[in-house]
């Protein structure tokens, strides 16, 4: 029951960390104070947490946690989390911050999610199997918004044509200006490389553990990362080259049919996504 419980609170952690790695994404972005406000204290959680089960795991065992492979990857992402709350107070180095959580998320999926720290062998495969299931939903969650940005771009272009040939109409009215469109669009896709992101290591690291035939050209795992690659250039091309309007909104509805391959074809060619045919 102590275990279980245990269990259940670590996954919290990750949970926890995966939404303050997706404010600190949109802080990253866009200089959001309360999106960085809202995920200093979430990663606070996850420290004081962290903290903690160092504590409590030293107690248990007489010694500082570093003699094994688990506890100093343990150690190694209380240490992260620690230099990144203290850079975001002290520093304000919002790049650093960002990518130091991603790598400290790494990190902490691959001590919680082992099996080979689980003495119950039925906890270690539970355990395998919510990684999976997290994984799973992250990637759909993730491909949702990536769908509700493409309506709004498709809105985007409907609205710019009928503008251009001067139909007014009540249906012009009743789509948003193409402002506000643009910028659904942006949040959307935002929300969804961020998620994606945190999907795609998890999903890495459920595939080394479950898979001894894992290999990283698998097409699915390839689409995945073109996907990540396409929308983070969308992100990059708004925000540092100042890219609005059609263009972007073309390349977003391109972006969204790279989705469709990927979740149809990738998956029935894939080895082993058979479970999203």
């Amino acid at each position: 029951m102590f275990e279980q419980t245990m269990t259940r609170l670590h996954e919290l952690m990750i949970v926890l960390y995966a939404i303050s790695i997706l404010f600190y994404f949109i802080d990253f972005l866009n200089k959001n104070r309360k999106a960085n406000l809202f995920a200093f204290w979430l990663l606070a959680i996850v420290w004081v947490l962290q903290t903690i089960f160092l504590f409590l795991y030293m107690i248990d065992t007489g010694r500082f946690p570093v003699l094994t492979i688990f506890e100093g990857l343990y150690f190694y992402a209380w240490v992260l989390i620690t230099l990144s709350l203290v850079i975001n107070r002290l520093l304000r180095v919002d790049f650093t911050v960002f990518f130091t959580n991603v790598l400290g998320f790494i990190i902490m999926a691959i001590h919680t999610f082992a099996p080979v720290q689980v003495e119950s062998r039925a906890m270690a495969e539970q355990l395998v199997s919510e990684l999976l299931l997290i994984h799973i939903t992250m990637a759909i969650l993730s491909y949702g918004a990536f769908s509700l940005s493409f309506v709004f771009s498709l809105l985007y272009l409907l609205q710019f044509k009928l503008l251009k040939e001067k139909k007014w109409g009540q249906r012009l009215w009743r789509i948003s200006d193409l402002s506000k469109l643009e910028k659904m669009s942006y949040i959307l896709n935002a929300i969804g490389v961020a998620m994606l992101l945190l999907s795609l290591i998890l999903g890495m690291q459920w595939a080394f553990i479950k898979l001894p035939n894992f290999i990283l050209y698998d097409p699915k795992i390839i689409g995945s990362f073109i996907l990540l690659i396409l929308y983070s250039i969308y992100l990059y091309l708004r925000i540092k080259k100042n890219v609005f309007g059609k263009s972007l909104a073309m390349l977003n509805a391109a972006a969204f049919l790279i989705i469709l391959i990927n979740f149809f074809l990738g998956s029935r060619l894939s080895s082993f996504h058979f479970w999203y045919s």
